[in-house]
């Protein structure tokens, strides 16, 4: 499969509905397995509910690219600093268009902007059982720094690795 031809643009505030309907398409394809679905819809609320999206574009430390593919979002990113460190918070693209190069463009993006701004590395968060995520993280640099659990609420923990790529 070959590359797509992918324009990187900051999500708006129009674009909140879309980002949170993409973001739960490609949540139920990735993370059934993993953790259950009652987690799924917890953590979706959790981060991607419209009143939390709108506060995310507001925060002058959080950055949120969508990534379109001949006008069809199929993707986005988020970046923030977080305990002094520029990281990925999220990274998802749809199934479609998975290993087509997508995430590496919208990694690359992130990459310069922390360059930019004068940050050593990028770190983020994948979960442990995410294998197919922390094999692709891997492929475009990234290594695993420590390992982390975190209690989010209602009984539910983030069992992650932290893993960071070098600038």
């Amino acid at each position: 499969m070959s590359s797509l031809n992918i324009e990187i643009r900051p999500i708006t505030p129009p674009d909140v509905p879309a980002i949170a309907s993409l973001a739960r398409e490609i949540w139920q394809a990735s993370y059934p397995g993993i953790i259950t679905q009652e987690q799924i819809d917890f953590m979706l609320e959790q981060r991607y509910g419209h009143e939390r999206l709108y506060d995310d574009l507001e925060d002058l430390h959080k950055w949120l690219f969508q990534a379109l593919c001949e006008g069809r979002r199929v993707g986005f990113a988020f970046a923030e600093i977080w305990k002094g460190e520029f990281k990925l918070d999220k990274l998802y693209i749809h199934p479609d268009v998975q290993r087509r190069g997508v995430g590496g463009q919208l990694i690359a993006h992130v990459a310069e902007l922390a360059r930019k701004q004068g940050y050593p590395c990028v770190v983020l968060q994948v979960n442990k059982r995410n294998v197919k995520a922390i094999n692709s993280y891997m492929k475009y640099g990234f290594t695993v720094r420590e390992t982390m659990v975190d209690d989010i609420g209602r009984g539910y923990v983030m069992d992650d690795f932290v893993m960071e790529k070098k600038l």
